[in-house]
């Protein structure tokens, strides 16, 4: 099975989520590449996960930047589209719409997506890039809940 940098981001998160209390909050970089490979995953795409995780942080530590206007429609560029898809697209509308995205947000994560080197993110794959982003957000703890009940609820039956 290829394994990609989405892969790995997403094993780290979910090891995060479920052992926060037990987790170092500033884990060793040496430590953490080494559990990652006893789990599997391949020394290149572990490093591109890190840089993935430093470049999110880079926005966290860098100059501030205002909130794009309220209300405005953001139309993505032919490459962003194409890397998201329609399915991405329209759920990343939806977000926007429900306001679990403010449009700084939708900005972040349209950065991380493009920063992936993955040709094309599914869905599954893209709400849990949403989700980390909003989880490295402060201030979006309420859009961050909503995301994650959204990611990790079981779907029900559909009622026709």
């Amino acid at each position: 099975m290829k394994q990609t940098v989405v892969d790995v981001l997403m094993y780290l998160f979910e090891s995060y989520m479920e052992n926060e209390d037990d987790m170092d909050p500033d884990p060793d970089r040496d430590m953490l590449q080494s559990k990652l490979v006893e789990a599997g995953f391949r020394p290149k795409e572990i490093e591109k996960a890190f840089d993935w995780l430093e470049g999110l942080s880079d926005f966290q530590e860098g100059p501030e930047l205002r909130d794009p206007a309220p209300k405005t429609t953001r139309v993505l560029h032919p490459l962003e589209l194409s890397k998201m898809g329609p399915e991405c697209h329209g759920f990343l509308v939806f977000l926007e719409h429900a306001e679990i995205l403010s449009p700084l947000a939708r900005e972040l994560v349209i950065d991380r997506v493009m920063a992936l080197d993955e040709e094309e993110i599914d869905l599954e794959q893209f709400k849990w890039i949403v989700m980390m982003v909003l989880f490295n957000l402060p201030g979006e703890e309420a859009s961050y809940n909503s995301m994650e009940n959204l990611v990790l609820e079981e779907p029900g039956p559909h009622i026709h």
